[in-house]
């Protein structure tokens, strides 16, 4: 009897519901949880006069298309617009008629475009530091002019790293294994009169030293052939381990 009539009742419910409009409540939709790909990133089409001594995005993209152009490696894609990427516009110039001037200029960046069309910009990865084997034994200072670098190693480890900024075109700093021939402290430079604090002489006058120039205009410049350094406090610390007949290695990664 008890459940006939809970029976009932229930049925009344339901029917009274109905009457008034009382509907279930839709199912929650979960919004989708998938991503939207990201668009692919490219190398700009913009001409921006990308200038000899330059470092910026502007020259990695000059970079990036003179690769594609087959005048440049790809390991000197650095951003820094130096010897060898003048070279490299140089010899593109030359490819497609125009003057060998080694300066771009809008006739230059248009036909490096159109030859060149549209490049997609992968991810970078992390690379490891490519050091020089003549590097990995005893006390070097480790100078590896791609990544515009200057290591001090003591047993294969790098201790300290340094950014480094060498010779314009005319005056190159030299390549090769040498060793720390002298120090000074305090010395005047005897052809151009700029101060070299720290210096480590490691062939003929070229030396690391630091430079206030380097400091205060970073790669909008370039040395008469020595070794620049803008973080003092390093290269003293540097400058006060490294002793005269070292190892000083120089060389591109």
């Amino acid at each position: 009897m008890v459940k006939k009539f809970a029976r009932v009742i229930v049925g009344v419910i339901a029917a009274t519901a109905l009457a008034v409009g009382i509907t279930a409540a839709p199912a929650l939709v979960a919004p989708s949880l998938v991503a939207p790909a990201a668009a692919a990133s490219y190398v700009s089409t913009k001409y921006a006069s990308p200038k000899y001594g330059e470092r910026s995005k502007d020259v990695t993209a000059l970079q990036q298309r003179l690769v594609k152009a087959k005048v440049l490696a790809k390991k000197y894609v650095t951003g820094y617009y130096g010897p060898l990427t003048k070279k490299a516009v140089k010899k593109f110039q030359k490819k497609v008629g125009l003057k060998a001037t080694g300066k771009v200029s809008k006739a230059t960046w248009s036909k490096l475009v159109k030859k060149t069309g549209k490049i997609k910009i992968s991810k970078a990865k992390k690379s490891s530091k490519k050091i020089d084997r003549r590097c990995k034994k005893g006390e070097v200072l480790c100078i590896d002019k791609t990544r515009d670098k200057v290591y001090y190693m003591k047993s294969g480890k790098i201790i300290k790293t340094m950014d480094a900024r060498f010779g314009c075109a005319n005056t190159r700093t030299r390549e090769g294994r040498f060793s720390v021939l002298r120090k000074k402290k305090h010395v005047i430079s005897n052809l151009y009169g700029s101060p070299m604090p720290y210096s480590i002489f490691f062939s003929g006058g070229q030396a690391v030293h630091y430079s206030s120039d380097f400091k205060k205009r970073g790669y909008n410049g370039c040395s008469h052939g020595c070794v620049n350094i803008r973080d003092k406090k390093t290269l003293a610390w540097v400058y006060k381990r490294i002793d005269v007949g070292d190892p000083v290695i120089v060389y591109r990664s």
